[in-house]
C-alpha cells in the first residue's frame, strides 16, 4: 500500500485493488480565513483526482472543496459514502457530477471492487478487492450534521484514516480488521475559541494553552485504543494568511495558542515514550507492507522539510505574498456592507426554524444578541422571534458582533450553517455569560428544515446511562451525558472534577453538575 499526503486530512492511497482520494483541500476556506499548511498547492491535482474512489469524509470545507473537486476528479469515480442521517452530503457531490455511490452501513466492514460492495465474508480478498469500513459519527456536533473515519485493508496493509473524526467506539474496528499498521489523525485546534472571546488577555492565554493541550492529549488517548505501528498527525493545522488574522498561526512562541503544528505533536509524542511518529507533508510518501516494512520519501530534501517548521514565519510570510491575490479574489465576492436593514432577512430565515425546535430553543433559554455593524438583532429564543432590542434590555447573556457583509453573504447564499462558515472562519467576537450553550450552536448550524427536525429529535432522545464505571472513589454513569464518548477510555479525574477528552467538557463529582454547559448532568456517587 502507498499512501500520499496531499494536504491538511488529504491521502491518496493506493493498492493493487484501486486508489482513494480522501478530503482533498486546495483553496482557502471558511471566508477565506484557512489555508492548508504547508502549501499544497504545486501538486499535481490532475494526477491525483484520476482515482477509482472518493472519499470525502463530512462537509467542512477543509474536507469538502467544491473547487477541486469540480475541476480534477473524474466524475466516474466511485464515491464511498458515509451512513449520515441526512443526505446534503450526497446531493453536494451529486450537485459536482458525481454519479456513482457506494452506500455504506455504519461501522460494518463492506468489500469493495469494480463488481459492486457488499458485507465482507470471512474469506480471504480476492485480487481486484479491498476491505473497508466507515465510522459514521451522527451526533449534531458531529461536523455539519456527520463526521466520519476511513479504515482500509488490502489484505496486507491496514490504515486508518481518522481524520478529524471522534469515534466514541473502536472495537466495530478492531473486531473486524484486528492491528492497524497506520493512523492518520487530528491533533491540532480547529476551533474559534478561545480566539474570538471578549475577555481579558491573561484569561485567553490561560484558557487557550488549556485548549492546546487538551487537543493534544485527546489525540494521544485515540493513540492508545487504536495502537497502530505507525501514527501521522494530520488534519491540521490551517495556516492564517490575511493580514487580518495573521496573529493566529503558532510562529511566534505564544503557548496559548491552539494550531500546534506537526513537529509540535510528533515531539508530544516522544515525551510520552511513543515510537512510531512519521512527519508528511503534501507530497510525502510512504511504501508500507503490513507493519514490519515502511519507507517513507519527501517531495523535497530533508534540510527543507525541517526549515518549512524550524523558520515557520518566514514560510508564512511567503506564502501570505503568494496567495494575496487569491484572498483578494475570495473578499471581492463577499456581499456589500451596506444594504437593506438585516431585520427582515433574519426573522426570515431564523424564525421558522425557531418554531420547529422547541427543545432546541427551551435549551437557549435566552435571548441572544446579534450586533453587525450600526444594526443590532435580538434572537428571542423563549418566544421564538427575532425582534429589535428593547430599551433597557442590558446586555444580553450570549452576544456576536459580526460584520455585516458576512452576514450578508450567508443570506444571499441561503446558507444552512453558520457555525462551520461565519464561526470556523475566526472573523467576529463574541460573548458569553456562564457557561458553553451547546443548543445555541446546534441552532446555528442547523437552518434548514431537515437539519433542524433531526438534531432536535436527536436531543429528545434519552443517553444510555445504565451501565456504571468507578473512578478515583467515585462511582459515575459510564457513557458522557454530552454525546456519549466511554468515559472509562475519555475520563480523567482531577480532584472532584471529570472531564472527558473527547470534547474537553468537565463535571463537578460531587453533585454531577456540568461545569461547561446548560444541563447535561452526570449521575456520580462517593463509593
Amino acid at each position: 500500500m502507498q499512501i500520499t499526503s496531499v494536504g491538511h486530512a488529504g491521502f491518496h492511497i493506493r493498492t493493487e485493488a484501486g486508489s482513494i482520494l480522501c478530503d482533498p483541500w486546495v483553496n482557502p476556506a471558511y471566508f477565506a480565513s484557512w489555508v492548508p499548511f504547508p502549501d499544497n498547492t504545486s501538486l499535481d491535482w490532475d494526477a491525483l483526482g484520476d482515482v477509482d474512489y472518493l472519499y470525502v469524509s463530512h462537509l467542512h470545507k477543509d474536507h469538502f472543496d467544491p473547487g477541486t473537486l469540480r475541476d480534477h476528479v473524474r466524475k466516474d469515480a466511485t464515491v464511498l459514502l458515509p451512513d449520515y442521517p441526512v443526505p446534503d452530503l450526497r446531493r453536494e457531490l451529486e450537485a459536482l457530477g458525481f454519479t456513482k455511490f457506494y452506500e455504506t452501513t455504519d461501522s460494518v466492514k463492506h468489500r469493495i471492487s469494480e463488481a459492486g460492495i457488499r458485507d465482507a465474508p470471512d474469506a480471504p480478498l480476492e485480487p481486484g478487492e479491498l476491505d473497508i469500513m466507515i465510522i459514521a459519527m451522527r451526533a449534531p456536533a458531529d461536523g455539519p450534521i456527520g463526521d466520519s473515519g476511513l479504515v482500509v485493508s488490502d489484505g496486507e496493509t491496514t490504515v486508518f484514516n481518522m481524520n478529524d473524526a471522534r469515534p466514541i467506539d473502536m472495537d466495530p474496528m478492531h473486531d473486524a480488521f484486528g492491528h492497524i499498521d497506520i493512523h492518520l489523525l487530528q491533533f491540532s485546534g480547529a476551533i474559534w475559541y478561545p480566539m474570538v472571546y471578549d475577555i481579558p488577555k491573561k484569561t485567553k492565554a490561560n484558557f487557550g494553552k488549556q485548549k492546546r493541550q487538551r487537543g493534544m492529549d485527546r489525540c494521544r488517548s485515540y493513540i492508545e485504543q487504536v495502537g497502530a505501528t505507525w501514527i501521522v498527525p494530520s488534519a491540521g493545522p490551517p495556516v492564517f494568511l490575511d493580514d487580518e488574522l495573521r496573529s493566529l498561526n503558532d510562529d511566534h512562541g505564544d503557548e496559548g495558542n491552539i494550531f500546534p503544528d506537526q513537529q509540535v505533536f510528533l515531539e508530544q509524542l516522544r515525551i510520552h515514550g511513543r515510537d512510531g511518529g512519521l512527519l508528511m507533508i503534501p507530497g510525502s510518501v510512504v511504501d508500507l507492507a503490513g507493519s514490519e516494512k515502511m519507507t517513507l520519501a519527501h517531495p523535497m530534501p530533508e534540510a527543507e522539510v525541517e526549515a518549512i517548521f524550524t523558520n515557520k514565519a518566514a514560510y508564512i510570510e511567503d506564502m501570505a505574498r503568494r496567495f494575496a491575490p487569491v484572498i483578494a479574489a475570495e473578499k471581492a465576492k463577499w456581499a456589500p456592507a451596506e444594504g437593506e436593514p438585516l431585520l427582515p432577512a433574519l426573522k426570515a430565515k431564523f424564525e421558522p426554524i425557531m418554531a420547529q425546535s422547541d427543545l432546541i430553543c427551551d435549551g437557549i433559554g435566552y435571548p441572544v444578541g446579534l450586533v453587525m455593524g450600526d444594526e443590532t438583532v435580538v434572537l428571542d429564543f423563549p418566544k421564538r422571534i427575532v425582534r429589535e432590542p428593547v430599551e433597557g434590555e442590558g446586555k444580553y447573556r450570549y452576544g456576536f458582533r459580526i460584520a455585516p457583509e458576512i452576514v450578508r453573504t450567508v443570506l444571499r447564499d441561503d446558507e444552512p450553517d453558520w457555525v462551520n462558515t461565519i464561526f470556523l472562519s475566526t472573523r467576529f467576537t463574541t460573548w458569553r455569560v456562564g457557561g458553553y450553550n451547546e443548543f445555541l450552536y446546534t441552532f446555528f448550524k442547523c437552518l434548514t428544515d431537515e437539519r433542524i427536525a433531526y438534531a432536535d429529535g436527536w436531543f429528545a432522545e434519552a443517553h444510555d446511562d445504565t451501565a456504571s464505571i468507578e473512578m478515583s472513589g467515585y462511582e459515575i454513569q459510564r457513557r458522557c451525558p454530552h454525546l456519549k464518548a466511554d468515559l472509562s477510555k475519555f475520563g480523567v479525574v482531577d480532584g472532584t472534577t471529570l472531564t472527558c477528552n473527547l470534547h474537553g467538557w468537565q463535571w463537578d463529582l460531587e453533585s454531577g453538575r456540568c461545569k461547561t454547559s446548560k444541563g447535561h448532568e452526570l449521575r456520580s456517587s462517593k463509593v
